[in-house]
């Protein structure tokens, strides 16, 4: 007589050998997947960022990029000292990747832009500024004016499209009456060196169909600009180049346009001067006016090449400064000062 317990056994085994099978199988499957990982997106984030100012919005986007050799671009520093510089910022290759940026304001009453970016005029690397404006939820047609802090192309191409139609429809185009009588005047375009006229026919090119529509409208030096915006003269780097003040409820920012260049450099000596400054005495003695005042009051800075998106603080170190960049945080809760 065969044993109850060994017929029992018999099917024990025999479930115990399926249910192996099944987690064999599993396992075995599990681990297909598990060899197989998502393919890498290779995609950054739209290139915006937004902040609260008193009552106002800041959103700073981005437009690109260009490569600025800073052996060639640089004055006033060794290539010892230049190197020092560079590499304190982990920076090996002097040839620098450099930001574009423009800054949108809000006012609650005005939508403003400062700076329009390069379209197509620095090639390939740069010119997405319409896309990153979409990306932060406006759209081209609901600004209603666009300060230029100055007639360089890498400020001002991107007002423009490709084919020379106005890419913001409704807006007022502004720049200071120095910049405007220096870039667009055929005299002084057909007196610039062989190499320097390209840069004019892009201010020149970008600025003319806002003139064939009655919309450019330069400023004087001391005209009001709107509530809460200042324009404060910043002559140096070109002969009317200009920074923007905004203010609400006690918090300031200033856009600096072409202030700075190298962030690397110039915030730690300020003495370092750019080799197309117009007038590098003047355009370093207002940088150094700038970083003084905007350390000792604690005020925001904005700068159209440091790295995106070029918002921060200074504090004085030594005979120099150190830039405290903005932390990225949920809006309305950056700290101010």
């Amino acid at each position: 007589m065969k044993s109850p317990f060994l017929f029992k056994s018999k099917q024990t085994l025999v479930k115990l050998a399926a249910t192996a099978a099944c987690i064999t199988g599993l396992f075995t499957s599990t681990s297909v997947f598990a060899t197989t990982p998502p393919a890498q997106l290779k995609t950054q984030v739209p290139g915006y960022f937004r902040m609260p100012l008193g009552d106002f919005e800041i959103t700073a986007l981005y437009d690109g990029y260009i490569k600025l050799d800073h052996n060639q671009l640089l004055k006033n520093v060794t290539a010892p000292n230049l190197k020092k510089l560079l590499g304190k910022m982990f920076i090996s290759n002097p040839d620098v990747q450099t930001s574009i940026s423009a800054y949108l304001i809000n006012t609650g009453t005005n939508l403003i832009l400062v700076d329009a970016g390069t379209s197509k005029c620095f090639g390939p690397t740069a010119g997405t500024l319409l896309e990153s404006l979409k990306a932060s939820g406006y759209e081209p047609s609901q600004i209603d004016t666009i300060y230029i802090t100055h007639l360089h192309g890498d400020h001002i191409c991107g007002a423009t499209s490709t084919e020379g139609k106005i890419n913001f429809p409704n807006a007022i185009l502004r720049m200071s009456q120095a910049e405007a009588d220096f870039w667009l005047s055929s005299k002084n375009s057909d007196a610039a060196p062989e190499e320097f006229k390209k840069y004019f026919k892009m201010a020149q090119d970008s600025v003319k169909p806002y003139q064939a529509a009655d919309k450019l409208k330069p400023f004087a030096v001391a005209e009001t600009l709107s509530p809460g915006l200042k324009a404060i003269p910043t002559p140096g780097h070109t002969p009317g180049h200009t920074s923007y003040q905004f203010s609400s409820k006690g918090e300031t920012i200033l856009i600096l346009g072409d202030v700075i260049h190298s962030y690397a450099t110039q915030f730690p000596d300020p003495k370092i001067g750019v080799q197309f400054d117009a007038d590098s005495k003047k355009a370093i003695a207002m940088r150094a006016s700038l970083f003084s005042n905007a350390a000792k009051n604690k005020i925001w800075l904005a700068g159209e090449h440091l790295p995106f998106p070029g918002i921060g603080h200074i504090r004085l170190e030594g005979k120099g400064y150190v830039w405290v960049p903005v932390e990225y945080a949920p809006y309305g809760t950056q700290t101010t000062k």
